[in-house]
């Protein structure tokens, strides 16, 4: 009986995930969707979209849940995501994960440095702190914080933006302190700056 119990309970189980099952339904989600604005690879076809190749999966799935729950707010993500269960979540944020990020051109030199400093060792004159401190020296990011390295310039300050206005809501707190001693020049430059990282 002991025997026939332990049986069941394996047969009830959850089975595992198939890594290469996870990986094709993601792709099927992606070609039917996500391409439009995000890309294949994770490029994104326009600088108001997120870049989301090399960015960490536990991010990504987590903007996907937060969407789909209302806690981030947009209408038009909110529809792509209204079906989509956690493990597809999951592989979709493991899928951009796994394609390879690449850095814009740099442009303005004088902006770039300016975007350094203010990336590397913030602004000690009006209390705002590195961005490395919180998203590594190479913008690499953690499963918690987003990879930065590579993104579109357009859609960091939009971001930005939004966090000063309060209108992003569902990550960290201290980004709205730090959006709101972001000066105008410091913003633009930053994401420009952001934007070359590899």
């Amino acid at each position: 009986m002991a025997g026939l119990g332990a049986l069941a309970a394996l047969l009830s189980a959850p089975a595992f995930a198939d890594p290469k099952a996870d990986m094709a339904r993601a792709e099927e989600i992606v070609s039917g969707r996500c391409f439009l604005c995000h890309g294949m690879e994770g490029e994104a076809a326009s600088q108001v979209f997120p870049r989301l190749a090399g960015q960490h999966s536990e991010y990504v799935a987590k903007q996907l849940a937060d969407f789909k729950s209302g806690k981030r707010k947009s209408e038009s993500m909110k529809a792509q995501v209204e079906e989509l269960t956690p493990a597809e979540m999951k592989a979709l944020g493991t899928f951009f994960e796994k394609k390879k990020a690449a850095p814009n051109q740099a442009t303005d030199i004088d902006i770039l440095a300016v975007g350094k400093y203010i990336f590397a060792k913030g602004n000690q004159f009006s209390g705002l702190p590195s961005c490395a401190s919180c998203h590594g020296a190479k913008g690499y990011g953690t499963p918690l914080l987003p990879r930065l390295a590579g993104q579109h310039p357009r859609y960091i300050e939009d971001q930005i933006k939004q966090f000063n206005k309060r209108e992003r809501t569902n990550d960290n707190a201290i980004m709205h302190t730090v959006a709101s001693k972001l000066t105008e020049l410091e913003t633009h430059a930053v994401a420009e700056y952001i934007a070359t990282m590899e």
